[in-house]
């Protein structure tokens, strides 16, 4: 059984934080502060505890698929046939490797994983699916859906009023 580990509390100037460096993770500690109406140090202090609590985990720029030439976002479904052998951990390595799967998570339902998986074209992401996906021995099923049409995709997690869960 897991230990339950208490809620990390914040208030309502380290869910403005949180807020304002999801909008723009680039902001410095001096631009922050003033945002928050706060003088540097006390608001790096606050930066710093959020970041050694792993609340904020890292920092990055979010880019246009597009304009980077990645037409085609895939969500494919992974399902193994045997569960015992050492397949599926071989398969999250090697899934680690590539960087154009944005993302894999094991899943409940008829798939064991579901990816999603970017690509410059058709014809890549079917590439993709043959010289990796299907080269993975114990996966007996993958099925593929293609974004037609984008309607949402954020990174910003909402922040809760109340306290943070630790587990993790």
């Amino acid at each position: 059984m897991s230990k339950c580990l208490p809620l990390i509390e914040l208030d309502e100037t380290d869910r403005a934080l949180l807020h304002h460096l999801q909008e723009d993770g680039s902001l410095s500690s001096a631009a922050l502060g003033e945002r928050l109406s706060m003088t540097v140090t006390p608001c790096w202090r606050r930066r710093k505890r959020l970041e050694d609590q792993g609340i904020i985990k890292d920092y990055q720029a979010n880019l246009d698929r597009r304009k980077l030439g990645y037409d085609v976002l895939a969500f494919a479904q992974v399902t193994f046939g045997d569960h015992s052998a050492n397949a599926p951990d071989n398969f999250e390595r090697i899934i680690l490797d590539h960087p154009e799967v944005l993302s894999c998570h094991k899943v409940t339902g008829a798939a064991d994983y579901m990816l999603s998986v970017l690509a410059t074209d058709l014809e890549s992401y079917g590439r993709f699916v043959e010289e990796v996906l299907r080269k993975q021995p114990g996966i007996t099923a993958i099925q593929s859906s293609l974004a037609l049409r984008e309607i949402k995709a954020v990174t910003r997690i909402p922040v809760p009023e109340d306290g943070v869960d630790q587990r993790g």
